[in-house]
């Protein structure tokens, strides 16, 4: 076996691991309140028996429920229509990764629009999607320790 001598010498540099954060559980009330405080997240559903995210604006309703709104008729609207899914906001800095985030599992109910006699907009059919909670998991996101 020829080897190359100068080849075998050379020092291969470790690889930079980046740093890890460390993260601290919130409980479900909390995890709710600051799910509460932003309107954008993302939904993750399948398709086709792949993975899709989609962000998406939304709000919570009085049990904890996450509402988002989509067109009548869409691949979100027909995808996600009694299937369990996922739902995931966060709010992290940029600049140190301390921040928190919290994903909400459960079954999504597609509500279609409701019909009124004032409907003369493209806005007005619009279905509402509710994923009930069954899993909330929260997590703070703290700096390394050193």
């Amino acid at each position: 076996m020829n080897a190359d001598p100068e080849a075998a010498s050379v020092q291969v540099e470790p690889r930079v691991r980046p740093q890890t954060r460390h993260t601290r559980e919130l409980d479900e009330t909390r995890a709710l309140e600051l799910l509460g405080r932003t309107g954008v997240g993302r939904v993750v559903y399948t398709v086709g028996a792949l993975p899709a995210v989609l962000p998406v604006r939304f709000r919570l309703d009085a049990l904890g429920g996450v509402l988002l709104s989509t067109a009548a008729g869409s691949e979100l609207a027909r995808a996600v229509d009694g299937a369990v899914i996922a739902f995931e906001a966060d709010e992290v800095d940029d600049a140190d990764g301390t921040g928190w985030c919290v994903t909400v599992l459960g079954r999504a109910e597609v509500r279609p629009p409701t019909p009124t006699p004032t409907s003369t907009t493209a806005r007005d059919d619009r279905a509402q999607i509710r994923i009930a909670p069954e899993l909330v998991v929260g997590r703070h996101l703290t700096p390394d320790p050193f």
